[in-house]
């Protein structure tokens, strides 16, 4: 993806604890370096806590709470996985 140019293109990245980290980090790194704009949007104000693989891994701040996201903000959504994702932002 870094080889695409993606200037202006904002992504709205939606989790919540438990997400899968690498299916965060790695997609996003790919994103910012061809040029869009990413938020880490999530229903926990503060921060958001991945796993990695069978252990709790780093928190990450939260850009945007979803309460207060315009979904018109934005041209594309980003959904990691991860075992609790889904039940949790229910």
């Amino acid at each position: 993806m870094a080889n695409r140019n993606l200037e202006g293109l904002n992504v709205a990245i939606l989790v919540t604890d438990g997400f899968e980290q690498v299916e965060l980090v790695e997609p996003r790194k790919s994103l910012d370096e061809a040029g869009a704009n990413t938020k880490i949007i999530s229903p926990k104000q503060d921060k958001v806590r991945g796993w990695k693989f069978t252990e709790w891994g780093d928190q990450m701040p939260v850009d945007l709470a979803l309460n207060q996201a315009n979904p018109q903000q934005f041209d594309a959504l980003l959904l990691p996985g991860g075992s609790s994702v889904l039940t949790n932002l229910e």
